[in-house]
């Protein structure tokens, strides 16, 4: 009997170390892959650099400060700004929504992924509703401070960003704010008429935990930030930001 209570304990033990090893092992991995990814982006960050004059007459003309970053990765095509938080990234797109999500501009495999354009969405043309989709990370970076802009105080010190494309560069105005699921249908790229597109500019108000006073007309473009939310369903929630589009005066 004593033997038996050996052997079983000695199982347990095993089974504990082999448990904590397994944990440790998880750990150190995702605290390397959080390293790593902070010191990948920072490269790509001391690349670009906003030309203030940087765009030419011809609407099909790169801007130079993407010049650079092309060479490093064809598939980059925007880059997106909000000032006092670390949300300072480039923007890639791919011909579907998957392989981005979990590779970096490097085309290396990473939790964190990039920061995508939606695949329907045509850098070339104005498209009235822009997606931009990112991994919610723990340790804030990608699209791990967006949680914070459902709080109005925080939303107030951070009602603008910058979006810039291959072509144009824009001042976003954040207008709205909210919890979903994919249930409801926010990632719309393609409206019949001006009363569909009315009817969803209303929709996307209405939905919004703060206040703000933009007003989106149906001549307005807006942009969309999308991430992983789990309050509402731990697959299916995603946590939702608006903003309009104005272009920069140069």
């Amino acid at each position: 009997m004593n033997k038996m209570k050996k052997v079983i304990q000695r199982c347990i033990t095993i089974l504990c170390i082999a448990v904590f090893t397994f944990a440790l092992y998880q750990l150190i991995t995702i605290g390397y892959d959080y390293v790593n990814n902070r010191h990948v982006l920072a490269q790509i960050q001391d690349v670009y650099e906003v030309e203030e004059n940087g765009l030419g007459d011809d609407r099909d003309q790169i801007q130079m400060s993407f010049d650079p970053l092309l060479e490093i990765n064809e598939d980059i095509v925007g880059w997106i700004t909000i000032d006092g938080t670390r949300i300072d990234y480039p923007v890639l797109q791919a011909e579907d929504n998957e392989y981005y999500l979990n590779r970096n501009y490097l085309h290396d495999e990473t939790r964190a992924g990039s920061l995508f354009l939606d695949y329907r969405n045509d850098i070339h043309e104005e498209d009235r509703h822009t997606i931009i989709y990112g991994h919610r990370m723990r340790d804030g970076s990608m699209f791990g401070q967006l949680p914070r802009f459902l709080e109005q105080e925080f939303y107030e010190e951070h009602s603008t960003m910058m979006w810039d494309t291959l072509y144009e560069q824009y001042d976003v105005e954040i207008f709205s704010a909210y919890i979903t699921t994919t249930d409801f249908y926010y990632i719309e790229t393609e409206f019949h008429d001006d009363h569909h597109y009315e009817s969803f500019l209303e929709e996307i108000q209405e939905r919004s935990v703060i206040h703000s006073e933009v007003q989106v007309r149906s001549n307005d473009q807006i942009i969309t930030l999308s991430t992983c939310d789990y309050q509402l369903d731990r697959e299916e929630g995603r946590l939702v930001l608006h903003g309009k589009l104005t272009l920069r005066k140069q």
